[in-house]
């Protein structure tokens, strides 16, 4: 979790706060009492560093808020008002700050490919989403999915099946020792959605000489136009972006990802993005405290609980 404490400018005056520890999620999804007991005292001690008055208006920021958020849109409205003053809360997916540090409030789409992968985009009349259905269901074109694909080229490999990369094999077999046992290492770790995502740096590296790797990065490169073409506005002159540490995959992997948006997306205007999502919680608490908050509001995507009081301050986490 990261917090910051910003200015009705938008500019921040304190922070950023990271957390240590992940916020828990339970039967009831994302845990709203551990995220509060760090969050609390995080603002409060912000505040403070920036001698700044309760904060009226705030963003929460959290993956898995449209599955998993029923908690905190239950729990923290009513808190953060008791705890800090908070009167006006939006509570928005990790998607849409991402959408909003990158585009702002303007027609478009936004994919967050990093491990994970999601794309979301908006008419500004309500939103879209597309994938972000975790490593064993989707996250086409992601990080991990990327990684797998390359472990089982190098499986393929090992077995003299067709698709095997025998430059794929021997560097899996440098990373992770004897493939044959890379199952029982694998599937029991929580983290495995990592650990195969820490492998498509390697499917990167080898794809200038090695077909197999150039094509999974090709085909993770059409997951993710494709998926940035379900949501994007059909019509007009809609922005798109593109975010995320699968970037840094380089010319093996940005060249034809370019290559795809502009086959399935050729109305729309690329742009790199203006920002993380912390600065999009920022600008989302900004608007809220402002009364100018003109992305739509949505029970899942986007919930926003506004009180009465005037708006001093913001805070974005």
């Amino acid at each position: 979790m990261r917090v910051v404490v910003a200015g009705t400018d938008g500019g921040v005056v304190a922070g950023p706060f990271i957390s240590r520890e992940p916020v828990r999620t339970g039967d009831r999804g994302i845990d709203a009492g551990h995220l509060l007991e760090q969050l609390v005292p995080a603002v409060r001690g912000l505040l403070a560093e920036a001698g700044a008055a309760e904060p009226i208006a705030g963003a929460v920021g959290a993956a898995g808020m449209a599955t998993l958020g029923d908690d905190l849109r239950a729990r923290l409205p009513a808190a953060l008002e008791r705890e800090l003053g908070v009167s006006r809360l939006a509570l928005a997916a990790d998607a849409v700050t991402a959408y909003t540090g990158a585009l702002g409030a303007r027609p478009g789409a936004v994919v967050a490919a990093g491990t994970g992968l999601i794309a979301v985009g908006t008419d500004l009349s309500g939103w879209r989403r597309a994938d972000g259905w975790g490593h064993l269901l989707g996250d086409c074109g992601g990080g991990a999915w990327i990684g797998r694909a390359g472990l089982e080229a190098a499986l393929r490999a090992h077995d003299g099946r067709p698709g095997g990369s025998a430059a794929l094999l021997r560097r899996a077999e440098e990373v992770f020792g004897p493939v044959a046992e890379l199952p029982g290492r694998l599937y029991p770790r929580a983290d495995r959605a990592a650990v195969l995502a820490s492998f498509a740096p390697e499917v990167a590296g080898r794809a200038a000489e090695d077909p197999v790797a150039a094509g999974v990065l090709r085909a993770a490169a059409r997951h993710v136009a494709e998926s940035a073409a379900a949501v994007c506005p059909p019509s007009g002159e809609p922005r798109l972006a593109v975010t995320g540490g699968l970037l840094k995959l380089g010319e093996a992997f940005t060249v034809p990802l370019a290559e795809e948006l502009t086959r399935c997306l050729p109305h729309a205007r690329r742009m790199p993005a203006e920002g993380d999502p912390l600065r999009g919680a920022v600008r989302i608490a900004r608007a809220l405290a402002a009364g100018t908050l003109g992305l739509p509001h949505d029970g899942r995507m986007l919930h926003v609980s506004v009180g009465g009081a005037t708006p001093r301050a913001v805070d974005g986490t």
